[in-house]
């Protein structure tokens, strides 16, 4: 197995969005997917990106992905926030999603942001369990809560 971790390209975008829907698939809301390619590219590689990310390839087909945006605490300043996070299924178990975290805290601290949040459905116990060996925390106490335009 040669795994390369690199930075996602505009040419990755159509690859990542079949990739985003098959996390929805996992995350039992396919039909929630709804952003197109277009906006998808022009907001990671257009004239202001609002994303950036990470792909694990191998033999040029990319097996999984990061992808991350800064937001700004109040409390704690610039943070990144870990929008997307998949493996494909037939390639877990390989260690590629280590790589790609582990890429993550090394991109986190270049960019001398002080944490990595992200959300995890309480169901999805093998990514539990992935998180757990970074010794990250569970929050039950905060509700997600969001308002359509």
């Amino acid at each position: 197995m040669s795994i390369t971790i690199r930075r996602a390209t505009l040419k990755d975008c159509s690859r990542l969005l079949e990739l985003i829907h098959e996390l929805a698939v996992y995350e039992k809301a396919p039909d929630e997917v709804t952003v197109t390619l277009e906006h998808f590219e022009q907001s990671g590689f257009g004239n202001n990106p609002v994303w950036w990310g990470f792909v694990a390839e191998e033999d040029n087909a990319i097996l999984g992905f990061t992808l991350y945006y800064i937001r700004y605490s109040t409390w704690k300043g610039q943070r990144m926030y870990l929008e997307d996070f998949l493996v494909t299924e037939q390639a877990r178990g390989k260690g590629i999603g280590k790589l790609l975290f582990d890429r993550l805290i090394e991109e986190a601290k270049e960019k001398k942001l002080n944490a990595i949040v992200w959300q995890v459905l309480q169901w999805n116990e093998p990514a539990i369990n992935f998180y757990k060996k970074y010794n990250a925390s569970f929050d039950g106490e905060w509700f997600n809560c969001a308002i359509s335009l």
